[in-house]
C-alpha cells in the first residue's frame, strides 16, 4: 500500500508538552494523538507498528 494512501497528520514541530525525545517523534510523526490529559490515542499507522512488534517478538 502506498503511503500516500494513508491518513497521516505530521508536524513539523515537536509539541510543548512533550518532554521525552521518543514522545516529540512519536507525536511529529503522526503515530499517537493527545486526546486529554495523560490520555493518548494511537492513529492507524501507530498501530500497525505495534502489531508488527508485536508479531517480530513472538
Amino acid at each position: 500500500m502506498k503511503a500516500s494512501q494513508f491518513f497521516i497528520s505530521t508536524l513539523k514541530e515537536a509539541p510543548a508538552d512533550a518532554e521525552v525525545v521518543s514522545h516529540q517523534l512519536m507525536m511529529r510523526a503522526g503515530l499517537i494523538k493527545k486526546l486529554g490529559a495523560g490520555i493518548y490515542n494511537y492513529m492507524p499507522m501507530g498501530l500497525r507498528v505495534i502489531r508488527k512488534v508485536e508479531a517480530i517478538v513472538r
